[in-house]
């Protein structure tokens, strides 16, 4: 999966096995909100695996973007 992902243009940071509703979690760094879809619309499409995407900010870009509204 690593290789798949940056050869879409992202890059896994880390990976977790976990009990629960998921049985992974992997965080991936993507340059922008359309690679993140690329990744996720390619190996979602192999049918082989259930994605869910969450989109985060560090809390500095968060403050920083609250001080400027």
């Amino acid at each position: 999966m690593n290789r798949d992902v940056e050869e879409l243009g992202a890059r896994v940071i880390h990976q977790w096995a976990t009990l629960g509703p998921f049985d992974f979690v992997n965080v991936v760094e993507a340059p922008d909100n359309a690679t993140i879809a690329r990744v996720s619309v390619a190996l979602g499409a192999r049918g082989s695996a259930k994605l869910q995407t969450l989109f985060a900010l560090e809390i500095e870009e968060l403050l920083a973007s609250l001080e400027q509204a």
